[in-house]
């Protein structure tokens, strides 16, 4: 005789009402951000009516709404460039291939932040034509505020030499082996770049939005006693070779990256000045 099946189920309790009200509060939270966005470039669920007058209605109030909007970023990029203080000027005038050019895109910028960078640009622009290329503004307005925070980071580890123009991230040295380096203990050379706030993925992101090259770069080699003096935000660091045989390694930015470096807002970043003394100071004598 067979037994009858018997169930060890048990019925799975009702959330308690707190989480239900939570659920459905986070849900219409989630639901009133969507249409807010929307509302920006004229849609709703229920914009278009059968009607075809309340639909061209609709329509050209969402166009009205995407023209007004275009309008308010230009004039926040002008405003700010009204404000930016230039000290020198040429007299050379603008081309007006790059301003129709720049006009196009900068009615497209929406983020204040780089409404910002825009408007910085437009106003070296007009003061020394030339310093910024179309190819630089077609890069920048692929951008997001996200990305220039990446790049404001990097900007914070970059140094550059006496009349150089092409910013470098300094991140250690490499040294010519010599016959009995193997007895010796062996030193970093590297300055690790995610412990003072730029991550390996962030340098990943620079190199794709190329700004920086996609590979480290090793300097000629330093004689014995050779100097050199490197400028980093608004400390110099003179560097004495202490042994021949030594190069400097970095990261190079781009033509576009230094056309950008110019225009970002700079403050030091103690932590790796300090990483890089350390490191540095193996091979050269740094004052």
């Amino acid at each position: 005789m067979q037994g009858k099946e018997v169930s060890n189920d048990k019925p799975v309790p009702a959330p308690p009402a707190n989480e239900k009200i939570a659920s459905n509060t986070q849900s219409n939270t989630s639901q009133q951000r969507m249409l807010s966005w929307f509302a920006r470039v004229g849609i709703s669920p229920s914009m278009l009516s059968p009607d075809p007058k309340k639909q061209k209605h609709a329509l050209e109030r969402r166009k009205q709404i995407l023209e007004t909007q275009k309008a308010s970023n230009l004039q926040a990029v002008l405003n700010i460039a009204l404000n930016v203080s230039i000290n020198e000027q040429t007299s050379d005038n603008l081309d007006p291939d790059w301003f129709f050019a720049f006009s196009t895109m900068a009615e497209e910028i929406y983020s204040p932040p780089m409404q910002e960078l825009w408007g910085k640009i437009f106003a070296v622009e007009v003061a020394r034509p030339g310093s910024f290329s179309l190819r630089t503004l077609q890069l920048l307005k692929t951008l997001t505020h996200r990305d220039a925070k990446i790049f404001n980071k990097a900007v914070n580890v970059a140094s550059r030499k006496n009349s150089d123009t092409v910013p470098r991230i300094l991140v250690g040295y490499h040294k010519r082996k010599g016959l009995f380096s193997f007895l010796k203990k062996p030193l970093p050379e590297q300055v690790n770049l995610a412990s003072v706030g730029l991550s390996y993925p962030d340098l990943l992101s620079l190199q794709e939005m190329k700004l920086i090259y996609a590979s480290e770069i090793e300097s000629g080699e330093y004689a014995e006693g050779q100097q050199v003096t490197w400028r980093c935000v608004n400390e110099n660091i003179t560097l004495t070779c202490k042994t021949a045989g030594v190069a400097l390694v970095y990261y190079k930015f781009t033509p576009v990256g230094s056309e950008l470096y110019k225009l970002v807002t700079k403050s030091s970043n103690e932590a790796y000045l300090q990483a890089l003394k350390q490191v540095l100071g193996e091979v050269f004598n740094i004052s």
